[in-house]
């Protein structure tokens, strides 16, 4: 089937069939879908095969694709579809659980959903440097002065 398109259930889009060294046959079947904008795993296979990234979810976590799922949260959407494959006959075995890793938050730990964003970051070392040394050689003073040291221990930190 590589190199065929197939048709995705549930909705009418055809995606490609593509073999790709991360999967692993010896997991389940060793077929998977892929989803190159809600994972990061995916999105590697997707760059290195030019699949297309369709992004499904939004910030919040709500579907925005897909017909009759759209609108619904990602945990609602999931046993929806699973209950909509399951009337269509599309499911013809399901495995016991299994340990997988899923990010969750620090602070509230709820699960994290990976999206396409732009990101970027900053050298902060460099930065600190800098506002270290312009305090040091007079360019700025820190007032009042007994405050200098609070200020040394954050940008000397890094």
């Amino acid at each position: 089937l590589i190199g065929k398109r197939i048709t995705l259930p549930l909705t009418d889009r055809t995606i490609p069939v593509v073999a790709d060294t991360h999967v692993d046959p010896e997991f389940g079947t060793g077929a998977v879908k892929v989803t190159p904008a809600h994972d990061p795993n995916d999105f590697a296979i997707g760059q290195r095969h030019n699949l297309e990234s369709i992004e499904v979810l939004d910030e919040r976590g709500v579907i925005t694709t897909h017909g009759p799922f759209q609108g619904l949260d990602r945990f609602e959407a999931r046993s929806a579809i699973v209950a909509a494959l399951r009337a269509e006959g599309r499911i013809v075995a399901e495995k016991r659980p299994y340990t997988h890793s899923v990010g969750h938050c620090s602070r509230c730990k709820t699960t994290l959903e990976p999206r396409l964003s732009l990101q970027w970051w900053v050298k902060v070392e460099t930065l600190a440097k800098a506002a270290g040394d312009a305090v040091r050689d007079g360019r700025v003073a820190i007032h009042p002065a007994d405050m200098s040291q609070r200020y040394f221990d954050w940008v000397d930190i890094l």
